[in-house]
């Protein structure tokens, strides 16, 4: 049995958002400290990480725009796909998008919302990953996407932006 290589799934929560406006929740921008915290994902992942296959990005205003302002700041920014899924998903809801995606796709950045996104990190690697606004989680996951799942992952790096730095596998 051929074996499968080892993924890279990075889960990205939005940034800092803006709470002063009437908008529907799906509407929200970005405040001003976010507005300062996404790019700053942005360098992070241009500097930390070779090479992004996919993003996969939530169709709220402030997730869209904060993968707007990370990914400007990469040197090939990748397709992106807008998973109407992704919004105010559970954790099992994230796994099923990940469970999916192409084997072609090795690295993939998934942008979402808490407490989704942070019960997704720490499913997979089976310890707490606080992800509060901005911060990012670097998950490397043996075999094909399909057999992601709980402590099916090792935690490369997190925070925000992570402060350690990423051994490429």
């Amino acid at each position: 049995m051929a074996k499968h290589p080892e993924h890279i799934l990075i889960l990205l929560r939005h940034a800092k958002s803006d709470w002063a406006g009437d908008e529907p929740d799906v509407d929200r921008p970005l405040g001003r400290r976010g507005l300062r915290q996404a790019p700053l994902a942005g360098q992070w992942l241009a500097g930390g990480i070779r090479g992004i296959d996919l993003a996969v990005v939530s169709p709220a205003r402030r997730a869209r725009d904060t993968w707007e302002l990370a990914s400007a700041e990469l040197v090939d920014e990748p397709p992106t796909l807008i998973d109407e899924r992704a919004y105010a998903a559970s954790s099992d809801e994230l796994l099923g998008i990940v469970r999916g995606l192409s084997e072609d796709a090795g690295t993939v950045v998934l942008v979402g919302h808490n407490p989704g996104i942070e019960d997704l990190a720490s499913l997979l690697a089976d310890e707490s990953v606080p992800m509060p606004t901005s911060a990012i989680a670097v998950l490397a996951l043996p075999g094909p996407w399909s057999t992601a799942g709980p402590s099916s992952a090792r935690l490369v790096a997190s925070g925000r932006p992570p402060t350690e730095a990423v051994s490429e596998p």
